[in-house]
């Protein structure tokens, strides 16, 4: 079950997709620019979202369309339908969320990945990618990913030279990451 909470980090997190969605799906013209951007989730595993966002895209607006969908993947088309039934509802894109409510779903994937999960080992060396590129607190976190998935949890020489955001997140990280090895 989904909090509230939860359920409004994803859309914060994923605010500039629902957004490019309704507006492609207002304006087709935008829809171009917009399939760049779901070719590159689908490629990081993402398939059934893009494909159920493709199907809005093309007109289906059904609450049938959430079936089979992963509870974050089913977020976004929620708030995707939402916001093509009233533009008010859609999220702000700027507001940017909270970093350290990614720590659990990072841990979970590091943790899969530490594990020989290939799947999770791809995700994890993309978003690496991705935060190293985006620079500043997520360059600094991107930047410690493989030593995370190959075991390092020294918090002192992980964090080292991290700004205190980056750091906070970085230790967040880590005792989700004990809480897996417990389990």
């Amino acid at each position: 079950m989904t909090t509230p909470d939860r359920a409004e980090q994803v859309i914060r997190m994923h605010a500039p997709l629902i957004v490019e969605t309704v507006k492609a799906c207002q304006e087709p013209s935008r829809r171009p620019a917009l399939e760049q951007n779901l070719s590159r989730i689908a490629q990081i595993g993402h398939t059934d979202l893009v494909a159920v966002l493709r199907r809005i895209l093309d007109g289906a607006r059904e609450v049938s369309l959430l079936g089979g969908l992963e509870e974050d993947d089913a977020i976004i088309v929620e708030a995707v339908l939402r916001g093509l039934q009233n533009p008010a509802t859609l999220p702000e894109p700027e507001v940017r969320p909270d970093p350290t409510a990614a720590a659990p779903g990072l841990a979970q994937m590091i943790h899969l990945a530490g594990r020989g999960n290939p799947q999770a080992l791809q995700l994890v060396a993309t978003m690496a990618e991705q935060m190293t590129g985006v620079g500043g607190r997520m360059a600094q976190v991107g930047g410690v990913m493989r030593r995370l998935v190959n075991g390092e949890r020294d918090p002192d020489r992980l964090c080292e030279r991290m700004d205190a955001e980056a750091r906070s997140l970085v230790l967040k990280i880590l005792e989700e990451l004990a809480r897996l090895a417990d389990h």
